[in-house]
């Protein structure tokens, strides 16, 4: 399941990164390690319910989160605005978007919520811990940013 999972968003994030942004994305091993502090950055998150319920979280460090924004709106960004915070949610849509079209391939039908993304010098996310994750890095050449996966099957 967890090899299923990674590659779920491997998938999903280098079809954003290659239809959307055109920036070559390079992904990385998944991390043996669940993280939870992150400083100077900016986190999407996005919940999803159904057959089966999760959350799909993309952490950015505040640099790459204008890189992205800046290549997504064709424009420079050098600052946290709200144009850098729709873009990170919108981000995580389109991530967890191809993931739920993968999972309706095997049958699992899902519904997403509304991102919701925070940012600060220094924060803490920590979600359900009983569930099944997988964070996996990725690297631009301005960095390195996290995709995080939690599922939790129901009963």
């Amino acid at each position: 399941m967890e090899n299923n999972l990674q590659q779920q968003i491997i998938n999903a994030t280098q079809a954003v990164f290659d239809t959307m942004l055109m920036l070559p994305v390079t992904s990385g091993v998944a991390l043996p390690d669940k993280v939870y502090l992150f400083n100077d950055s900016i986190s999407g998150m996005l919940g999803f319910s159904g057959d089966v319920q999760g959350m799909l979280t993309i952490h950015c460090p505040q640099q790459i989160a204008f890189c992205i924004t800046g290549q997504l709106l064709g424009m420079e960004v050098d600052g946290m605005d709200e144009d850098v915070k729709d873009t990170i949610g919108e981000m995580a849509n389109m991530i967890l978007g191809g993931i739920k079209d993968a999972f309706l391939e095997r049958g699992t039908d899902i519904s997403l919520a509304v991102p919701t993304v925070m940012s600060g010098r220094s924060y803490r996310v920590k979600t359900v811990d009983y569930a099944s994750w997988t964070t996996v890095p990725f690297y631009l050449d301005d960095g390195e940013f996290l995709v995080e996966l939690k599922l939790k099957t129901l009963d």
